[in-house]
């Protein structure tokens, strides 16, 4: 399967990540609304924060919104959302992300927009052979 990933050594943080992220399934740049965020913890390399398709959201989901497509990446059916949030809480990343602008949470889907954008090649889309389990560093 195809997954994001993202180098800390070459992130020069400045956030286009973020902005294509939010532009790409929202319209609008609000890092707020990005499935991917650029964490600045004041030591070391900047960190990411964004879904590595570990799938342990999806047993918790009541309504079976979430679910893995045929590619292996971890989607949610909007119309089986009812916004418990649950996956919200679980995910083992905290990269399960909400917006008060909205009833259902979202997610990286691998889509790639952001690695076309990002000038330091920090992030690319890798092919894995298994989701990644909880724990496990991208």
């Amino acid at each position: 399967m195809k997954v994001l990933s993202y180098d800390p050594e070459l992130c020069v943080g400045c956030y286009i990540c973020e902005e294509v992220c939010s532009e790409t399934w929202f319209k609008v740049t609000d890092g707020e609304k990005s499935s991917i965020r650029i964490l600045d913890e004041g030591e070391g390399p900047l960190r990411a924060v964004y879904c590595v398709q570990c799938g342990e959201c999806i047993a918790v989901c009541p309504t079976e919104a979430l679910y893995r497509d045929r590619k292996g990446i971890v989607r949610l059916r909007k119309k089986l959302c009812v916004g418990c949030l649950s996956c919200v809480g679980f995910c083992p990343y905290l990269a399960m992300f909400i917006h008060s602008d909205q009833t259902e949470p979202f997610k990286c889907v691998s889509c790639g927009q952001c690695v076309e954008e990002c000038p330091a090649e920090a992030l690319a889309i890798v092919e894995v052979e298994t989701a990644r389990a909880p724990g496990v560093q991208v």
